[in-house]
């Protein structure tokens, strides 16, 4: 990927630090992860996760401040509460298939459990690759980071 400089003067406009300080860190991207697979409690989370209550409890807390949650009362129960992936918390979902395709290639050796399919066929899903606009498939030195009047909006 070739860099325009001064990156470091940019780096306050950039969202990728934003956008990892909203998640915070790996307790939150389980969190996220649990919510994928249908966990609402904080129950369900402390248990399915072995997570302390402090720290479930702050991360929860995190993620609601951030947007990616929204906590309500539980229709089945009103003293309860639980937690439901809001737009901006699905939105997550291929940097968190992104995420775990990279730990199996390079930190488990494909060693993941249970795997990832799609439930239509039961098949593997595909690899989440940075495409262009028109689909093709972009490697890093394929890229640049432009400032936004350097950008060509127009679709010809």
């Amino acid at each position: 990927m070739r860099l325009r400089e001064p990156l470091r003067q940019l780096a306050e406009q950039c969202s990728l630090p934003t956008a990892l300080e909203a998640m915070g860190e790996r307790w939150s991207f389980l969190i996220l992860r649990a919510s994928f697979n249908g966990l609402r409690h904080f129950e369900q989370y402390q248990s399915e996760l072995g997570i302390a209550r402090n720290i479930l409890t702050n991360r929860l807390g995190r993620l609601v401040e951030n947007g990616i949650l929204h906590r309500r009362p539980c229709d089945a129960d009103r003293r309860k509460v639980e937690y439901r992936l809001t737009d901006k918390g699905r939105d997550l979902l291929p940097t968190l298939v992104a995420l775990r395709q990279w730990g199996e290639r390079w930190e488990t050796a494909g060693r993941a459990t249970p795997m990832l399919v799609d439930a239509r066929d039961g098949r593997p899903v595909a690899l989440v690759r940075v495409t262009s606009h028109d689909g093709r498939v972009l490697m890093p030195n394929d890229l640049i980071w432009a400032l936004p009047d350097e950008v060509t909006d127009d679709p010809a």
